[in-house]
């Protein structure tokens, strides 16, 4: 049994790079997912794709297995037509313990740009959902996420990394978008896109107290759905460029493919509202809007999610107080993971082994009592104890060796020796 990461993040690569790699959609995600059961039918996988962040977690349970981090970078490289000196030196690999601690350390928002924000949680929950929905899990990634889930509820519950703002869209309006505007209760709000971050943004901007808000949305019924939730209206695709002109606030969110509004286009959008303040939230990844427009002119404040790492930065160190008893939550749940992994995967063979010694032991004692007939009950209980004991010191030194083994990783070594020294196959 093995588990394998490979992360392309905001700490190590650039929002270009992220754009490049990223899984922008369900459908893209169900084809990375059937590509990779036909190269790899024995092993499992789960792809982790936000705006911050594309992460590979591959599994196998089989100890035949070859899989590597290797695997991983090829398929990612392929998939997105990439070549890998492009992006292996951008990118963090790990295995064993330290891949299950950084996928506890995500989940738990130690990894994430705002520190503790509390929407990672959703995203790993769907990601686990999608790769499930695939047959892309099985039992070793269920169980790791399963427990990431729950790891990262004792770190929410038993710390207060979660307290005060925390989230990208909180931070996005909060600070970058008070910082502009003093109040918005008088600000014409055009959302993009009526996926989960437009809608946590809303919520963020209806507590500033947002009243026009227009979504407009390629999907009309997701934009309504979205829109009735916040009292607002829907606009079709095709008059985005009226409503931008009209806009106060854009939310963009739809981290579309290739760019949405480029800068010509905003150009004469611009021109033709007369270049009132306009703050935009580019929160998609990929970037929905051409970065050059914020030089446009200086009413012009466009916000994108690597602009905003100085302000999680500041909000990260308010809650470096609570980083340690986080980090200690982790390193325990973690040992603990790998020790239920351990015996996962020793499990059966320790038994096997402490099996066909018991037989052997209790076929020579047998022999042995039989060519002794004048020993007694009391002697012949002594003997039998002391044959288990020194069985059991026997097993000691390899089975210890190979728990010691186990916490590194996954202990084929020591297990492929067992077998085949004992002939447990």
């Amino acid at each position: 049994m093995n588990v394998f990461v490979l992360s392309c993040n905001h700490h190590n690569a650039g929002l270009e790079l992220r754009e490049k790699l990223a899984f922008s959609s369900e459908d893209q995600l169900n084809d990375a997912y059937a590509r990779w059961r036909d190269q790899h039918p024995d092993s499992e996988i789960v792809v982790l794709s936000t705006c911050n962040r594309v992460e590979v977690y591959a599994a196998t349970s089989n100890d035949e297995s070859n899989l590597s981090s290797a695997h991983i970078t090829d398929f990612v490289s392929k998939f997105h037509n990439v070549p890998c000196d492009e992006f292996t030196s951008s990118v963090l690999s790990h295995h064993g313990p330290r891949a299950v601690e950084h996928l506890f350390e995500v989940v738990c928002s130690l990894d994430s740009m705002v520190l503790g924000e509390p929407q990672i949680v959703t995203q790993v929950r769907e990601a686990y959902r999608i790769a499930s929905e695939n047959g892309s899990c099985g039992a070793l990634t269920n169980v790791l996420f399963q427990r990431a889930l729950d790891v990262s509820a004792q770190v929410r519950t038993r710390t207060k990394l979660s307290e005060g703002r925390v989230s990208i869209a909180s931070v996005a309006v909060g600070e970058f978008g008070k910082g502009i505007f003093n109040r918005f209760d008088n600000k014409q709000v055009v959302v993009i896109g009526a996926g989960e971050m437009a809608e946590e943004t809303l919520r963020y901007l209806a507590d500033e107290g947002v009243k026009d808000i227009v979504v407009v949305n390629r999907s009309r019924e997701r934009a309504e759905a979205l829109a009735e939730s916040f009292q607002g209206q829907t606009a079709a695709w095709d008059e985005l460029d009226d409503w931008l002109i009209k806009a106060d606030v854009v939310v963009s969110t739809t981290g579309a493919t290739s760019t949405l509004v480029s800068r010509d286009r905003f150009a004469k959008i611009r021109q033709a509202s007369r270049r009132q303040p306009i703050v935009i939230l580019d929160l998609g990844a990929p970037r929905d809007f051409d970065p050059s427009i914020g030089g446009i002119d200086d009413n012009v404040f466009l916000c994108d999610i690597d602009s905003l790492e100085s302000i999680c930065e500041r909000n990260r160190q308010k809650r470096l107080s609570e980083v340690d008893k986080a980090r200690e939550i982790i390193q325990q749940q973690t040992e603990r993971f790998m020790h239920d992994v351990y015996h996962r995967a020793t499990g059966p063979v320790v038994q096997r082994l402490r099996d066909q010694l018991t037989d052997i032991s209790q076929n020579e004692l047998e022999i042995l009592f039989r060519r002794l007939p004048e020993l007694d009950d009391e002697q012949q209980q002594a003997i039998e104890k002391t044959v288990h004991r020194i069985v059991n010191k026997v097993l000691h030194p390899p089975l210890d060796t190979l728990k010691s083994e186990a916490k590194e990783g996954t202990p084929h070594g020591l297990l492929d020796a067992i077998r085949k020294l004992f002939r447990l196959e």
